[in-house]
């Protein structure tokens, strides 16, 4: 369920996230983001909250490099509006978990929890149905 919508992701910002990724992406995300550039939705499970950041944030934090020395491998794309942010586990092979990772504990296997098995499981956590 949506709880907080906001305008789309102009295609530049979108291009310039493709331009600074690590990996290839899902196109469902890049779907959400041409739906709502950022937002709040519930999630059906834990962590029962996501806030996405927006096209532009995740291009910055990717560029910054800030989270490279203890999150390296994990693209922070939101969080849960708490303590923990929300990644696509990119250290393995495709398709990307999407995980919580507690920020507070740099111990990977305690402060990673699974939340899907890809992106697209995410997206039906979110209640979304893919739109193209």
């Amino acid at each position: 369920m949506i709880v907080a919508q906001r305008p789309p992701a102009k295609p530049g910002a979108i291009r310039q996230l493709k331009g600074v990724v690590p990996a290839r992406l899902p196109d469902s995300y890049y779907e959400l983001l041409e739906i709502s550039n950022g937002g709040e939705w519930s999630l059906s499970e834990q962590p029962y909250n996501f806030v996405m950041d927006s096209a532009e944030e995740v291009a910055s934090a990717i560029r910054d490099g800030n989270l490279r020395e203890f999150f390296d491998g994990f693209l922070m794309i939101g969080s849960d509006g708490a303590g923990e942010h929300i990644a696509l586990d990119i250290r393995g092979m495709e398709p990307w978990p999407v995980v919580a990772v507690d920020m507070t504990n740099i111990d990977l296997d305690e402060s990673v929890m699974v939340i899907a098995s890809d992106f697209d499981a995410f997206y039906q956590l979110m209640g979304a149905e893919r739109v193209k």
